[in-house]
């Protein structure tokens, strides 16, 4: 017997899909009168930043060349590339802050990938962050360069990579705290945390770099120690919100489990809790993550120059590169929207790759 497949369903899912749009934007009168002026907006919208961004845009040459053309000035971009990148860093040394950026991101891509993950993976997050101060300062090859011409996007990828990752070692025992029967221990992880989230991240760098070496006169505190030290303790409270969110998630059932197959409490909490919760809290982890990035433009307000600052920098230079601002702005809002769309989705992959069904849950 011959099996006879409907006709509906050998339509491409992109019809459906297409058809909810027309649902939604064309369903009345009205609404397609409402939808032919938004649309037509956002086209002369997008076609007026094309033709200055890319038809009349001038990509090589002098300001008079941009002037000229009235478009974009991308030269501008190709001639202060470097200060935007690495800020005030020695320019005969550019190639540490360069293998600087090829370690960082390698470290960042490699942790992408499930099948590396382990202690390799988690001894390299310790080397490597090591290893780059060590090569930006200077102590593994050449002259020595002071922590304060460390800047540009070196420095905000090594601030936001070791106050994410440092932040695990604080957060975890501190929502493990706020979780303990012992109440001394629970009510000293609750101030803490209270105590930080309660503060904006620009009044705890304040306090690490100001207040704390005014209190300590005879101990001379270096800059990027302290704010890497103030970031690693805020980040580690937020961090340690969104763990303990997910151990509440787990059902009660798997550490019992865990326990009635004889592990103690803390091989349950290490073995069992603790991977499951991270797994549960994998975009809360990747929007915490996001937003680590998007707030080291903070350390500006402490002398350090970041990314941001470095554009800034570069842009502000109005003798040679006059009215440069938008060019200089977009240039840094790419470099971020990349880092951060790229998590978001990879975020999204992993979800997928880690989701088990409820039925092999089941088998299991």
């Amino acid at each position: 017997m011959s099996l006879t497949i409907p006709s509906d369903t050998r339509r491409p899912i992109f019809t459906a899909r297409w058809q909810r749009w027309r649902v939604g934007l064309f369903n009345s009168p009205l609404n397609a009168v409402v939808s032919c002026l938004a649309l037509a907006a956002v086209a002369w919208i997008v076609t007026g930043f094309l033709r200055w961004a890319a038809i009349d845009a001038t990509w090589s040459g002098t300001v008079q060349d941009c002037q000229a053309n009235g478009g974009a000035c991308w030269a501008f971009v190709r001639a202060n590339i470097k200060l935007m990148v690495f800020a005030t860093y020695p320019l005969d040394l550019l190639w540490r802050p360069s293998a600087s950026l090829v370690l960082l991101t390698g470290l960042i891509l490699a942790s992408m990938a499930p099948r590396l993950w382990g202690r390799t993976l988690a001894l390299a997050w310790v080397l490597t962050p090591v290893v780059v101060c060590l090569l930006l300062g200077g102590f593994l090859s050449g002259r020595s360069v002071s922590t304060n011409d460390w800047g540009g996007l070196p420095l905000t990828l090594l601030i936001a990579t070791i106050a994410f990752a440092a932040a695990f070692v604080v957060a975890i025992p501190l929502a493990l705290g706020r979780r303990s029967t012992m109440g001394g221990t629970r009510l000293v992880s609750i101030g803490i945390i209270e105590l930080i989230r309660g503060m904006p991240m620009l009044v705890v760098l304040y306090v690490s770099s100001l207040i704390v070496p005014m209190m300590l006169p005879s101990f001379e505190i270096n800059l990027f120690f302290s704010t890497e030290v103030a970031l690693t303790i805020f980040v580690a409270c937020y961090l340690a919100e969104v763990l303990r969110a997910g151990i509440q998630a787990l059902p009660a059932g798997q550490t019992e489990a865990a326990r009635a197959l004889g592990l103690s409490h803390w091989q349950a909490t290490r073995l069992v809790t603790l991977p499951q919760a991270l797994r549960t809290v994998i975009p809360a982890l990747v929007n915490l993550g996001i937003g680590v990035i998007l707030s080291t433009p903070l350390v500006a307000g402490i002398g350090m120059i970041d990314f941001l600052s470095a554009v800034k920098i570069a842009a502000s230079n109005e003798q040679v590169w006059p009215g440069c601002y938008n060019e200089a702005y977009l240039f840094a809002a790419a470099i971020y929207l990349a880092m951060c769309f790229g998590a978001s989705r990879y975020s999204l992959w992993l979800e997928r790759r880690l989701k088990v069904s409820p039925g092999h849950q089941a088998e299991r």
